[in-house]
């Protein structure tokens, strides 16, 4: 890892490790709305059962804010593992109704707090864009 990746790997692996750290014991209730929601943009995970889907995300969550957190792990495929985790959540962003007004990308204010997940996506790719110009410029 790079040294000027740490401030974007440790802010963001922070985050989303905690983040999975509390999905380890979702209540069955929640774990059906969260299960729910991913089903609605993504009707295969229908799948797996809600707690399942909750274990998995979890354990998801908590692999990818540990890879982005170890310096051993590269920035090309740590940013390549939070790019598809961002892009997952665009995808939900976008499909799932009423988070966004009618015919339009602006979020409702019930869709604002999954909208700015988007910024994932552009810190992957500034990760991977990165570490591939870097060695491509021999430094």
């Amino acid at each position: 890892m790079r040294l000027t990746h740490a401030p974007l790997r440790v802010s963001i692996g922070a985050f989303i490790l905690n983040s999975g750290l509390g999905k380890r014991g979702l209540e069955a209730e929640a774990a059906q709305a969260v299960h729910g929601m991913a089903v609605g943009a993504l009707p295969q995970l229908e799948q797996l059962g809600p707690d399942r889907f909750a274990k998995l995300l979890s354990r998801g969550e908590i692999a990818l804010g540990a890879a982005l957190l170890v310096p051993f792990v590269p920035s090309l495929l740590a940013g390549a593992a939070l790019t598809a985790f961002g892009a997952g959540l665009v995808q939900l962003y976008l499909k799932t109704p009423g988070l966004r007004e009618p015919n339009s990308l602006k979020p409702t204010q019930a869709g604002t707090g999954i909208a700015k997940d988007v910024w994932l996506v552009g810190a992957g790719l500034t990760l991977m864009l990165d570490s591939l110009t870097h060695r491509r410029r021999g430094h």
